[in-house]
């Protein structure tokens, strides 16, 4: 086996640290060549079963795949055919049970609120402003702080609509909030006003 690929292999394992685990099968002798970062007791020259797996296909690629770890953990892995005269298959074994663990932690932290809550946020205007441009943004995939003139335009007119603007600090809340000047805000919200009148 060339020793780039064994360099290879330890750059990934170096890169990624404790998640990753880069091991290289012998094709010909159906057998572990090279591993870094191990995370399983595999030792070199143990078989690789790599005829359970299937050899890769036409692009020399398989996967990813689910693996189960010799501990239970859940691994994420893919396999490639590295090119030249031995032939051999160089896996990437990813630990994704800490991420699993995360995203259970963040489904806990995100979910929503107590309905007796709620109440308390009914007279808070930046509450609702705040739920008003986020769904206006949401809807059309646009960033607040980073609007056209046009789209800039739109969104006032949604919130002055929305009566948005009835608090007497809403205006340069709102300023604040698309990164503008308190005059800008107040003269596009003059503008529209002005609009409506006239039609």
């Amino acid at each position: 086996m060339p020793s780039h690929y064994q360099a290879l292999a330890d750059a990934i394992s170096a890169l990624f640290g404790p998640l990753v685990e880069v091991a290289i099968h012998d094709l010909d002798t159906d057998s572990l060549a090279y591993i870094a970062g191990a995370m399983s007791p595999r030792e070199i020259g143990e078989p690789s079963q790599l005829r359970e797996l299937g050899l890769p296909g036409h692009d020399g690629l398989i996967g990813p795949y689910d693996k189960t770890n010799w501990d239970g953990r859940r691994l994420k892995s893919v396999s490639v055919l590295l090119p030249g005269d031995t032939p051999s298959v160089l896996c990437i074994n990813m630990d994704v049970s800490r991420f699993e663990a995360l995203r259970g932690i963040l489904e806990m932290i995100l979910q929503p609120v107590a309905s007796e809550v709620a109440p308390l946020l009914r007279n808070d205007w930046h509450e609702t402003v705040n739920r008003h441009i986020a769904a206006w943004c949401q809807e059309r995939s646009c960033d607040a702080r980073n609007l056209d003139r046009d789209q800039r335009r739109a969104l006032i007119r949604s919130i002055l609509e929305a009566g948005g603007f009835e608090a007497p600090r809403a205006a340069p809340y709102v300023a604040s909030l698309l990164n503008l000047s308190r005059a800008t805000i107040y003269n596009e919200i003059a503008a529209i006003r002005k609009g409506a009148l006239a039609a």
